[in-house]
């Protein structure tokens, strides 16, 4: 199966679903235009209160499209964008990808992940039980965070529904990824 995006959406202001788009542009070192988390420095409303000059981690959020279905296999209904992801995938296990992969969009765009995306409670105020289902135990205890990824923009370009994804993964040994 070829890996591929599924959905683009963005949102300008600080909410939590994001809307579908035909595409979205991302700005090198900056994010996705027109999103509220667009910016060279930290945007994320909780992080900002705790340093506001620090550097934009997550300046673009990718989810795969296998673990919306999988939320919907346990009763949730959650299309894409409604977690506020800019970019659904398909065929890709993002959340195990080393720290540092570069992800390939169409022919310019390309973003490195920087991290996990950490769940909020705010899940459980979009559909009651999702902060549980966003969770789970590796058999040696450890947390396993499946909300999706973080990544700053190392490339700008257009990104579009169809467009294939190349993953270039990083030199050196493999770096799990953190919540970011």
């Amino acid at each position: 199966m070829d890996m591929q995006v599924v959905s683009v959406s963005f949102a300008a202001a600080h909410v939590f679903s994001k809307t579908g788009a035909a595409q979205i542009h991302l700005l090198e070192g900056l994010g996705v235009e027109g999103d509220a988390h667009c910016g060279a420095l930290v945007k994320h409303r909780s992080r900002v209160a705790v340093d506001p000059l620090q550097a934009n981690l997550r300046q673009v959020h990718l989810i795969a499209d296998e673990w919306l279905q999988e939320l919907a296999l346990a009763g949730f209904e959650v299309k894409p964008g409604q977690l506020g992801e800019n970019i659904t995938t398909r065929g890709l296990d993002l959340i195990h990808l080393p720290l540092h992969t570069v992800l390939r969009f169409g022919s310019q765009a390309a973003v490195r992940v920087t991290g996990l995306r950490n769940p909020c409670a705010q899940l459980d105020g979009f559909r009651p039980g999702l902060m549980a289902a966003a969770l789970d135990r590796h058999e040696n205890g450890d947390l396993i965070r499946k909300a999706g990824i973080m990544g700053v923009v190392i490339a700008g370009g257009l990104v579009l529904p169809g467009d294939l994804i190349e993953v270039t993964l990083p030199d050196g040994p493999f770096q799990a990824l953190d919540r970011v």
